[in-house]
């Protein structure tokens, strides 16, 4: 239930962003987004260490990504919110569909 409250308020964020809305939820709900989506991406990809150590580098994948994705749009000089949403989306969702087909190995 709490996952799904999380994608709720995340995609609801992504939403506000996207449609521009002049909503005081916007701002705390898109920066959710902004750290959850790209967070349980790089948690799926951190299948071999344990709790702590893929919190942990799930939160700071996060980080890294969305400052790739603006340090990208800065360098080409196309800044946009809208953008950088739909490419941190994007990039999240290739990076846990590319992690949920790929069968871990056994050693």
């Amino acid at each position: 239930m709490l996952a799904g409250a999380a994608t709720a308020v995340g995609g609801f964020g992504a939403l506000l962003a996207l449609v521009d809305s002049d909503s005081p939820l916007r701002g705390p709900f898109t920066l959710f987004f902004l750290l959850a989506a790209p967070a349980t991406a790089v948690w799926a990809a951190l299948r071999g260490l344990g709790p702590l150590g893929r919190a942990l580098g799930a939160i700071a994948g996060a980080v890294v990504l969305n400052m790739l994705v603006a340090q990208g749009m800065l360098a080409v000089h196309r800044w946009s919110v809208r953008g950088g949403i739909i490419a941190v989306a994007v990039i999240s969702l290739l990076l846990l569909v590319g992690c949920a087909t790929v069968k871990p190995t056994k050693t």
